[in-house]
């Protein structure tokens, strides 16, 4: 049972994620706290381990949330159930591509949803940066490990934006990962 529960669950989310990974994640945290299989200080470890890992973050989270639901089968339910609604839904619109993008009307409606994509992700953003920046059941008190990260990540990606270069987002897992092996 817990089997087809991870994949409805899962299958849910991907159904209604427009935006991307992070713009599911407040969907993600929602399913997994509402079924209690984890708890919000596991949810922000998940979401860390999601995206420092090779792959999709939605298909990371969900392979992570099933497997320590239900083990391989768990993750396995989870993660086919979070990518088959994209997939059956690439193999649908690539038919209707060309025509679709000719639209008027298409190409106003992704237009109108951009800014609210880039809304959802600014609110995930900030929400996560307030709920690791703050210890945990101490009101007020910052956790200077973390906020010692977010300067000098904020200071690479100035010196780089200065520069007019992009970061390498290798580059910049790899030193949060050592920033992180440093301050904790």
């Amino acid at each position: 049972m817990i089997y087809l529960r991870l994949f409805l669950e899962f299958l849910k989310i991907g159904l209604f994620s427009f935006g991307g990974a992070y713009a599911a994640i407040p969907l993600i945290q929602d399913v997994v706290l509402e079924n209690g299989w984890m708890d919000s200080e596991m949810i922000s470890n998940m979401i860390a381990i999601s995206e420092s890992t090779p792959g999709p973050i939605m298909v990371n989270a969900a392979t992570y949330v099933g497997s320590t639901q239900a083990g391989a089968l768990g993750a396995l339910a989870a993660t086919i159930g979070v990518v088959l609604p994209a997939f059956l839904i690439v193999i649908l619109i690539v038919n209707l591509f060309q025509k679709l993008m000719k639209n008027r009307t298409a190409q106003l409606v992704l237009a109108g949803v951009k800014p609210c994509i880039m809304g959802i992700i600014i609110a995930t953003g900030l929400h996560m940066l307030v709920s690791n920046l703050f210890l945990t059941g101490q009101d007020g008190i910052i956790d200077h490990g973390v906020l010692c990260i977010l300067i000098v990540l904020l200071l690479i990606n100035g010196v780089f934006h200065r520069q007019k270069k992009a970061v390498s987002p290798i580059a910049f897992i790899l030193v949060s990962a050592v920033l992180g092996v440093i301050c904790f």
